[in-house]
């Protein structure tokens, strides 16, 4: 008897449970989905708040955060009520009674478990990300292949666990829906019918959770001046949801910060250049507002090859002369060896953002980046079309699969000749969940360039490295781990370095090295994350370029990854007329204190010297000075005096590449 007791007890209080829900009739069964997912997404949310209590605890509003993030919670439950709710006039009537109530049933079932997904991934996000599940979330799931190899590889635990967590959830909601199943059509087709609008107008108006005009969204609980704190008031499945939506509303999307006329754009452009001293002349084309005219400063009787190794997440934390880790040995030699910059700034978190800014000289935007946009596929400016027309054969090498993040697309249609990708690796080395390692990618890079300069064909190589790619996998017996276990970020790094350190030596023992520039730079740093508005300190990148005749430089002026392109079109004897607008680095007076933008989630960074000001959605612009030596952004209470200045230029700067985007504008002259 006592064994049975405690199953009877719970069916009794379950039954009671439903007896209370039958007030909603017809509806009851979308009643449980409030029922259920509001302590869901409650205690994930002070579960998150607990794990990050110490950043929580710094902005002292966490009664406010709980509170607020119900509200959120209330909004993304309505939103998954709204779709059946619209269909309980057809389907909730006494001869459709079954169908309605199995199709409510499975519902609920789905989204609780859709939740619960959404929710246990979410430490392992803001792990890797600082933020809840986003659009990258999203993007991800293009490329299940990749993406599964990296969660096998390195996630395991976590994998497995949230799949039984998911499991769990998705079973206790059906166990809790079982009643449902055998609940009798009640109410008449009048009651039915009136209640109905009533409980859509309801479910709309919490969907909107506003009566301004504009309904509620991300910014509106943007509380803190910690972004990954703000996400915490959110719940992953309207994160996600928002990045859907913005997804595909990405045209305009720099317009979230405010609007202006296309002539004020360009003059605040023209007014930042003047102010840069930067002395090449804009040529005025209506069809190409930002084509400029630049004459090489260095004079070559033949253009040298190019090649740029784009390095997956090396972030100035992993370079000990920068202020990181002591795991960068070669390349800390081989800035002896050429230009070297000390305040070098990525546009953004993500590869394809470093790969946009390297290889386009294209500013940043809230949206994807152009490597994935659709109208950025043909006839759009890049360093390979640009060098097309001087006679260039242009090759993109990579250990992976080319196809992932729309590379292969993006580059065959700008200017590529040729792409090398893992399918065209025999018997590599090692080979890991992202591809090849680095060791078979750039013997395969020394293989290439010594067969490009036996054809004498002037070539650009771009090269992409994975091997500091999470879950970090690489060969043993290769260097002294700098840390325990092997598959660390720390470890992967040295290894990447020390390879970089091998292929140089070949390089330069080889008859290309006098016919070359290389670049070495970073697409973005790795984790970018902070209790700052933009963690500025995280945007910071190493960038060396050396090779052919060039002497030792140290280039201390604040510069942004969209100042390569132009300044090596410099170097490599290149004149040209192209629409990029960074900055020429070879011909700047050295005291300039220089600019770089910065794009963080939806918050945006333009900085001069060590001012910087942060535009924000529907918010007024936040003012600060970055401190170097502390690499903080200390936020000034008020705008200084040229503050309403750096506000339009920020703003121009901001809006100018999705007018060009959407205008299809940055493009090279017929």
């Amino acid at each position: 008897m006592s064994q049975t007791l405690p199953a009877a007890s719970t069916k009794s209080r379950l039954e009671r449970v439903w007896q209370r829900l039958d007030i909603f009739g017809p509806y009851s069964g979308l009643a449980m989905l409030f029922l259920l997912g509001l302590p869901l997404l409650s205690l994930s949310r002070i579960t998150l708040m607990l794990w990050q209590s110490e950043r929580v605890a710094a902005t002292g509003i966490w009664p406010e955060m709980l509170a607020q993030g119900v509200r959120v919670d209330i909004i993304q439950l309505s939103l998954l009520t709204l779709p059946l709710l619209l269909l309980a006039p057809i389907l909730a009537t006494r001869p459709l009674w079954p169908l309605w109530r199995r199709l409510s049933m499975f519902w609920v079932v789905l989204a609780i478990a859709g939740l619960a997904l959404l929710e246990v991934s979410s430490p392992a996000f803001i792990t890797e990300y600082d933020t809840r599940p986003n659009r990258l979330f999203v993007e991800y799931l293009k490329y299940p292949g990749e993406v599964m190899g990296m969660l096998w590889g390195g996630f395991r635990l976590q994998l497995l666990g949230g799949l039984l967590f998911t499991a769990f959830f998705g079973y206790a909601a059906y166990y809790l829906m079982r009643p449902w199943r055998n609940k009798q059509a009640v109410w008449s087709h009048l009651r039915l019918w009136l209640t109905w609008p009533l409980l859509v107008l309801l479910c709309a108006f919490a969907v909107r959770s506003s009566l301004d005009h504009r309904p509620a969204n991300p910014a509106m609980f943007a509380l803190t001046g910690d972004p990954m704190v703000n996400t915490l008031i959110l719940n992953s499945a309207w994160s996600v949801t928002h990045a859907i939506y913005g997804m595909r509303h990405e045209a305009r999307s720099s317009e979230i910060y405010g609007t202006m006329e296309e002539a004020d754009i360009m003059a605040e452009v023209k007014a930042a250049r003047a102010s840069l001293g930067d002395p090449r002349p804009l040529l005025g084309d209506p069809e190409i507002p930002t084509l400029t005219a630049q004459t090489a400063s260095s004079k070559r009787n033949k253009p040298l090859n190019l090649v740029i190794i784009l390095e997956e997440s090396l972030g100035a934390t992993f370079v000990e002369s920068l202020g990181g880790v002591p795991v960068t040995p070669e390349l800390e030699k081989l800035k002896k060896q050429g230009w070297w910059f000390e305040q070098l700034y990525a546009t953004g978190t993500r590869s394809i953002r470093g790969i946009e800014a390297v290889v386009t000289g294209f500013p940043p935007t809230p949206a994807q980046a152009v490597v994935k946009l659709s109208l950025a596929q043909r006839n759009f400016a890049s360093l390979a079309s640009i060098l097309g027309t001087q006679g260039y054969e242009s090759e993109f090498i990579y250990g992976g699969e080319a196809h992932f993040d729309n590379m292969r697309s993006f580059f065959t249609g700008n200017g590529f000749n040729r792409i090398t990708d893992e399918n065209d690796y025999t018997n590599p080395v090692f080979k890991a969940s992202w591809g090849v390692s680095d060791e078979d990618l750039l013997n395969k890079t020394h293989e290439r360039l010594s067969a490009k300069h036996k054809e004498g064909k002037p070539s650009f190589t771009l090269v992409f490295t994975s091997s500091n790619h999470s879950p970090f996998e690489f060969p043993d017996g290769r260097i002294d781990l700098y840390e325990q276990p092997k598959g660390t970020d720390n470890n992967a790094v040295k290894y990447t370095d020390y390879v970089l350190g091998q292929f140089m030596k070949q390089a330069q023992a080889s008859d290309y090295w006098k016919d070359t520039i290389f670049v070495v730079v970073a697409d973005h740093d790795i984790r970018v994350r902070g209790d700052s508005l933009v963690p500025i300190e995280r945007f910071h990148i190493p960038g060396l370029i050396l090779g052919a005749d060039l002497k030792q430089k140290t280039i201390k002026t604040v510069a942004s990854q969209i100042d390569l392109a132009p300044t090596l079109l410099s170097l490599l004897g290149i004149d040209s007329k192209h629409p990029l607008i960074g900055r020429d680095l070879t011909r700047e007076d050295p005291q300039n204190p220089g600019r770089a933008m910065m794009q963080y989630e939806q918050n945006y960074a333009w900085m001069e010297g060590d001012k910087v000001v942060v535009l924000r959605p529907e918010k007024a612009p936040a003012h600060g000075r970055y401190e170097k030596t502390t690499k903080h952004l200390a936020v000034v209470p008020e705008a200084p005096k040229d503050g309403a200045v750096l506000e339009r230029r920020a703003l121009a700067h901001a809006l100018l590449p999705a007018w060009l985007y959407r205008e299809q504008r940055y493009r090279l002259p017929d």
